[in-house]
């Protein structure tokens, strides 16, 4: 069609990382799937990402199954994943469905909304300091704490190296870049490293105590005569503790900046409580942290005439998808009432379908519409800043004036 796909989908452009949906919507038109410089079969439509994310013959498992690449950050990636145990994230069937099975009862809809009237409790104390002065950051006062606590309540983790912990995971997130360099991935290594001392220390306490806390769960877990080896329980224990807080950082600042562009949307929710239960699925599908997931082909397959390889990596772009208007009505408007939100892949789909969803929605969902129902007034104090990254993306600070009339 006489577009450049490899100039539309280029995460080395500032540009595309800093509004990657324009690109999207050219890409969904005009090549919908495309083979990028570094090989990836990059897809941007709705049907092509689900049908690829439910395929069972696709696999999760990257370094092991994807025809390896011998540029230095993939020979790294290959090392690591050789060298440690995977994480559920990057398993196939049947270790995948093992290692679910035991860890999910700790995240069904029912035990997670157990959790509400703590967060309720910790968003409330952060809005009366923020109260106080008459504004606040964001992102360090209440999209970073809220979740941080949460999930160090719920492994009954201390929270004392709180700073620390942030800058291991946001060292380990930006391994995850397309864009990464040697020298990130170093510094990466290192944080795991730091990391997995600290929880190693505390998980070798906690076998000698256990209490009533998902850590201990983990460590008891057994079905089926089956139980998390020693390796497996700390990988995972770092993913939950990763994963569960730093893509819902970005969820809730991503959510509340799209609601300052668009004030009646905001009114809406701050009016009708109603909202409460559907309006985060719209933030996830308006402006998703995670903006894209890779699965490998299996076997050969084509998708608009770009031919698929067994062994061919596919990266399926959710925040393209979720912006696609075959399956969204104006899917660049943001309507917290769409009927069909939750449609969104934000959180991919079929088995690796995000074990926290719950937990990350209720998260965002309280503290958000605690902060727009407590202040009548709220305003940026200067421009927003973005973190310089794309897997997983968002608002680095934002600086609001704050107030309420009653």
């Amino acid at each position: 069609m006489g577009t450049d796909a490899a100039l539309l989908y280029n995460p080395f452009d500032p540009e595309f990382r800093a509004d990657p949906y324009r690109f999207y919507d050219r890409l969904r038109v005009e090549q919908p799937a495309h083979r990028s410089p570094a090989g990836l079969v990059v897809l941007t439509r709705y049907d092509d990402v689900v049908q690829t994310l439910r395929n069972p013959a696709m696999s999760r498992d990257v370094e092991t199954t994807a025809t390896p690449r011998t540029d230095p950050i993939s020979v790294r990636r290959r090392e690591r994943a050789q060298a440690g145990t995977k994480t559920i994230l990057n398993l196939d069937p049947p270790d995948h469905t093992r290692l679910r099975r035991l860890v999910s009862k700790a995240f069904t809809p029912r035990a997670v909304e157990r959790l509400r009237g703590r967060m309720e409790q910790l968003v409330d104390d952060v809005l009366d300091r923020a109260e106080e002065r008459g504004r606040m950051e964001l992102v360090d006062e209440l999209a970073f704490p809220i979740p941080f606590q949460v999930i160090s309540d719920l492994l009954a983790l201390p929270d004392e190296r709180a700073d620390d912990i942030r800058e291991w995971s946001q060292l380990l997130t930006a391994s995850l870049e397309p864009t990464v360099s040697l020298e990130m991935f170093d510094a990466a290594d290192e944080a795991a490293l730091a990391l997995r001392a600290h929880l190693a220390e505390i998980i070798a306490d906690r076998r000698n105590d256990l209490g009533d806390d998902v850590l201990s769960a983990l460590i008891v877990a057994e079905e089926d005569g089956e139980r998390l080896s020693a390796e497996e329980l700390l990988s995972f224990v770092i993913l939950l503790y990763v994963a569960g807080h730093e893509t819902t950082v970005n969820l809730i600042g991503n959510g509340v900046l799209a609601l300052l562009g668009n004030r009646s949307e905001l009114d809406r929710w701050r009016d009708d409580p109603g909202l409460d239960a559907t309006a985060v699925d719209e933030l996830l599908r308006y402006d998703g942290p995670v903006q894209h997931t890779v699965r490998v082909a299996t076997g050969p397959m084509s998708f608009h005439g770009v031919d698929v390889d067994a062994g061919d990596a596919l990266l399926c772009v959710l925040g393209a998808a979720n912006r696609d208007p075959a399956v969204f009505d104006q899917p660049g408007e943001l309507r917290l009432d769409r009927a069909n939100a939750a449609q969104h892949l934000a959180f991919a789909s079929g088995i690796h379908y995000c074990l926290g969803a719950s937990l990350a929605k209720l998260e965002a969902g309280v503290a958000i519409s605690q902060l727009i129902r407590r202040f009548d007034r709220l305003e940026l104090l200067e421009e927003p800043e973005f973190r310089d990254r794309l897997t997983i993306r968002g608002v680095e600070r934002m600086e609001l004036d704050v107030s309420r009339s009653g």
